[in-house]
């Protein structure tokens, strides 16, 4: 199976902070040995995408919301990230219908579709907040995505779909992958850290603000108040997903976007305007470059 071309930022939450009967279920979930393991979760995730887009007639939103989770084991501690497929997919359709409307009505029969619609509503009306545990950039990762990590959090695996791996530390991309991970605590500092440097030069317009600063800085809220909501001991993953499979070995291995992305904001707080934006250069040319595809597609 082909997988997306898409990036994905994900939160875990620990097992401890669900309420009681979530607890117990993802308890149980994590220990199934039936469960999408997580090599293949993400390839799992997108068969039902497929099944529900291909059924006669194609079906915007999955009627109940997904039992399934990406899970991961840390210091002694279970972490859930909730697939969420019904709510993500009626978000999906509701930024289809007021981006693309043409697009949404070719896509899905009107009754189809106004059926999602006043089933997400009635269930807005029921809950008091709304929170997705992960995000999702088609053909690209934006600039924000890689501030809350650090380079020395990267991990890179290299090889065929079928390579069994290392069971502990696969990742939903599947063995072949590249994956940052780290504390909710870091991420925040990270987050903040550079907006306050992106306050503080407010009218600059040199190094990594040369280009696109107001993109950068609305970014960067829009992530740190999402990493806001959830619990101060979650876990963060920037996961490269299927755009693994648009990148050669080499340029994967050569791809330090973390390095680059805190070299430009550790070089401006420095006032090295030159070395700052020169990283901020190598940075965007990769992402364009492989943006360009979507084109081509």
């Amino acid at each position: 199976m082909v997988l997306p071309y898409a990036a994905y930022l994900r939160v875990y939450e620990p097992l401890p902070t669900f309420p009681p009967a979530l607890r117990y279920r993802w308890s149980a979930y994590a220990a199934s040995p039936d469960r999408p393991r997580r090599a293949r979760a993400l390839a799992a995730e997108q068969a039902e995408a497929l099944r529900r887009l291909i059924a006669l007639p194609p079906v915007p939103a999955p009627e109940g919301e997904s039992s399934h989770a990406y899970v991961r084991w840390s210091g002694g501690v279970t972490y859930i990230c909730p697939w969420q497929t019904r709510l993500r997919s009626w978000l999906a359709l509701a930024r289809l219908r007021e981006t693309a409307p043409s697009l949404a009505r070719s896509a899905f029969p009107a009754g189809r579709a106004e059926s999602a619609a006043r089933e997400f509503a009635r269930w807005q009306s029921r809950e008091s907040a709304l929170r997705i545990y992960i995000q999702v950039s088609n053909w690209t990762v934006p600039f924000a995505w890689f501030v809350p990590f650090a380079a020395d959090e990267r991990w890179l695996v290299l090889g065929s779909p079928g390579d069994r791996g290392d069971a502990a530390r696969a990742t939903a991309a599947g063995t072949r992958a590249l994956v940052y991970a780290t504390t909710m605590s870091c991420a925040r500092e990270r987050v903040a850290r550079t907006l306050g440097v992106i306050r503080r030069a407010r009218g600059v317009r040199t190094g990594f603000l040369a280009e696109g600063g107001r993109a950068v800085r609305a970014g960067l809220k829009e992530i740190g108040s999402w990493l806001e909501e959830f619990h101060p001991d979650s876990l963060v993953e920037l996961d490269y997903g299927g755009l693994v499979h648009l990148l050669a070995d080499d340029a994967l291995c050569a791809d330090q976007s973390v390095a680059e992305v805190s070299a430009a904001i550790t070089a401006h707080t420095a006032g090295e305007a030159e070395f700052a934006a020169a990283m901020f250069q190598r940075f965007a040319i990769r992402w364009r470059a492989l943006e360009s595809l979507q084109g081509a597609s």
